[in-house]
């Protein structure tokens, strides 16, 4: 697989009039999908709603352009809401630019040097565990658009528990009418589908066709324009909204900034890098066909400096959009650059009629997102039937994405999963003495007087030093032989045991015999000079080999 071979060169070798009209088609359904979407995952990042709609079109269309897939659709996430509000709050929108140009560099490096693949070792548990806890804290951040609340001037509204408390506090200043314009919005975003899968003819074919946030928005326009309800749209809020394109600008970068923002830039690179290859994968199993996940990342990379570069937000591959993308037709990353090329002629024509849009609406469509990423079904069939150390990883990363923040979750999640994994692992390895033998082959071995056996099974790491206590020989024993034939690898803690076994066995007058050593442990006990004071004499192709060796010498020890 080459590390940079965009998909768009190898799709349009076999291209027609009947594929571009499918992708025209598919684009142009995906930008209406993604026009609310932008907007309102641009609102819940706090920065202003015409920025998520400038990611959507200049990462859209570079990821597109020189991506690994051939029908991934890349834009604002919700993955990212809670990370690019706490760096706006904390750095500004300046060092929010900085973060993402610099998490598109870093992912630019990972796609580079084939991080690709490693991705995949990152266990599911943190990613359904923050994706859970993003979740969350998209809800609760919307609820007051949602009710309405008013809250004093300078109220702390960062986190997600003073947000909780926030809320508490402030119910009695909900507003009638924000719930209700929600609550219709609400109804809408959960029962229109419903109607594309009733049999009602044209109709049900209309509704499957049309996204349920945009017949949301109209209703919502229509309710507040139209009808004595009147809450807060986003032009209350943003009364300086943009119909323009930006000129891109290069960020200042100084060496405060970029060492503040550092972490959350790896954070996003990470972020970014394991949502758009998942969705890859899974665009993958829907049309049949592979990504190149090296050449994917180069191009999220290149994508999030674009968008850096011309104020937007981070951006990755949304699962949602690709997947609608796919069940419309599209097939090539034309389809891709459609739904760019749509978006910004939404821009440049329609923006004016987003400040119309109601902020109750807006709550009630990231209400849905959070809804449907949260993968609650899959959480609790977790918890119901995995072993305790995944629940426990999952339930830490989910509590801990929720009450601080993500990188402190991943971070916590991944080191968690790794001590895990190290016990379970050294659990599974295991010393045995050759008289409890239960194998039938082994019954039928004549150990000879003097000789003790013992068998080692699973690997040998520095969780399994206290396994060579197990390791016993008598006064009157002369040959100590470890059966190694089940130990597929041995790290350097493991052989300065060994070391200190070998030198045990010599205080004793004790022959130290290997049988059965693998190429990964030979490997490591010949670098290690432990062969050559050993002496290759006493390493035995299989336990007949060292049985007889140890004959051999018991024989020699006897005369």
């Amino acid at each position: 697989m080459k590390t940079f071979q965009p998909k768009l060169l190898t799709t349009l070798k076999n291209y027609n009039g009947k594929k571009l009209a499918n992708d025209l088609v598919a684009g142009i359904i995906v930008a209406i999908i993604a026009l609310p979407l932008s907007i309102a995952l641009a609102i819940a990042s706090g920065v202003s709603p015409e920025q998520g709609l400038y990611t959507a079109i200049v990462a859209g269309f570079a990821i597109a352009l020189f991506g690994g897939s051939s029908v991934n659709i890349s834009g604002p996430t919700a993955a990212f809401a809670t990370i690019v509000a706490g760096i706006v709050v904390t750095h500004g929108i300046s060092g929010l630019i900085v973060a993402t140009v610099m998490a598109g560099i870093l992912l630019i490096l990972m796609g580079v040097f084939h991080f690709g693949a490693l991705i995949k070792y990152i266990p599911m548990t943190i990613t359904t565990g923050f994706t859970a806890g993003i979740a969350i804290t998209i809800l609760v951040g919307q609820i007051k658009d949602f009710l309405g609340l008013t809250y004093a001037p300078g109220t702390p509204n960062i986190e997600t528990l003073e947000k909780v408390e926030n809320v508490i506090e402030n119910f009695g200043t909900l507003n009638l009418h924000a719930l209700i314009v929600g609550g219709i919005g609400l109804a809408i975003l959960i029962l229109w589908p419903m109607l594309g899968k009733m049999k009602l003819g044209a109709f049900s074919k209309i509704c499957a066709k049309i996204p349920p946030s945009i017949i949301a928005v109209v209703v919502g326009i229509l309710l507040v324009q139209f009808t004595p309800l009147k809450v807060n749209t986003i032009g209350t809020l943003y009364p300086d909204l943009s119909a323009a394109f930006p000129m891109p600008a290069i960020p200042k970068f100084d060496f405060a900034t970029v060492k503040a923002v550092l972490p959350s830039a790896f954070t996003i690179a990470i972020l970014a890098a394991i949502e758009s290859l998942l969705s890859c994968v899974v665009s993958d199993g829907m049309i049949g066909d592979k990504h190149n996940s090296n050449t994917e990342l180069i191009a999220q990379g290149v994508g999030n400096i674009c968008s850096g570069l011309f104020g937007g937000i981070p951006a990755t591959g949304a699962i949602a959009r690709t997947a609608a993308n796919v069940k419309n037709g599209g097939r090539s990353p034309i389809a891709g650059i459609v739904h760019a090329v749509v978006l910004l002629l939404f821009l440049l024509v329609l923006m004016p009629l987003a400040k119309m849009i109601p902020m109750p609406i807006i709550a009630a469509i990231l209400f849905m997102v959070a809804y449907n990423m949260s993968e609650w079904r899959h959480f609790v069939k977790i918890c119901k039937s995995a072993p305790l150390c995944d629940i426990l990883v999952l339930v830490v990363t989910f509590v801990l994405t929720v009450a601080f923040d993500l990188v402190v979750a991943i971070a916590v999640g991944l080191v968690l999963a790794a001590i895990l994994f190290i016990k379970i692992v050294s659990d599974v390895t295991e010393v045995r003495h050759w008289s409890e033998a239960a194998d039938e082959s082994e019954r039928d071995k004549v150990i000879p007087a003097g000789v003790q056996v013992y068998e080692i099974n699973g690997p040998l790491f520095f969780a399994d030093a206290d396994k060579f206590q197990q390791f016993a020989v008598g006064e009157d024993d002369r040959v100590l032989i470890v059966r190694m034939r089940n130990v597929p690898s041995l790290d350097a803690t493991a052989m300065k045991q060994f070391e200190a076994l070998c030198a045990r066995c010599e205080e004793k007058g004790v022959a130290l015999i290997l049988s059965h050593v693998n190429k990964q442990p030979m490997s490591v006990m010949k670098r290690s000079g432990f062969l050559a004071k050993l002496g290759e004499e006493k390493f035995a192709a299989n336990i007949d080999d060292a049985l007889s060796r140890a004959k051999g010498i018991i024989s020699k020890n006897a005369q």
